[in-house]
């Protein structure tokens, strides 16, 4: 077998989060046909900026319209793609971002779920670790806002 090859993508996707009395809630999606719940994300566009991909890629997946409110940083991983014999390193840039509109009804087909949750939740019910280091931080910046 001949040694795999590296590639890189870059993602960038999003906390949505809204006021709900005196708890903030966020939005987790599950993909279609897996169990594991996560934030929403997309590929970058040739020429689109971070921060455009974060919102398409939000509007997308949850159906949802927000604002971007600041920068929650990057979280890096690898993955392998048996049918491509790669090992990729993927990069995921992600915003805090307000809900300002929209219906979880009208997410992309290839997204299972969408649902909202309280912070404290869906940081105990991401998959993922990065995920979860992504939801601390945006519970920290939330606290002062």
């Amino acid at each position: 077998m001949r040694p795999a090859k590296i590639k890189n993508k870059t993602s960038a996707g999003g906390v949505v989060f809204r006021r709900d009395g005196t708890e903030d809630k966020v939005v987790l999606i599950s993909v279609r046909d897996r169990t594991a719940w996560t934030l929403p994300k997309g590929a970058i566009e040739k020429d689109e900026k971070r921060e455009a991909t974060a919102i398409r890629e939000v509007a997308e997946e949850t159906g949802i319209n927000a604002r971007i409110v600041t920068s929650l940083g990057s979280i890096a991983y690898w993955f392998y793609k048996r049918t491509e014999n790669a090992k990729y390193h993927k990069r995921v840039y992600y915003y805090l971002m307000e809900y300002l509109s929209g219906n979880l009804d009208n997410r992309d087909p290839e997204v299972n779920e969408a649902s909202w949750f309280g912070i404290e939740e869906a940081i105990k019910k991401v998959t993922y670790n990065g995920d979860r280091e992504i939801l601390l931080r945006a519970k920290e910046i939330l606290k002062r806002l």
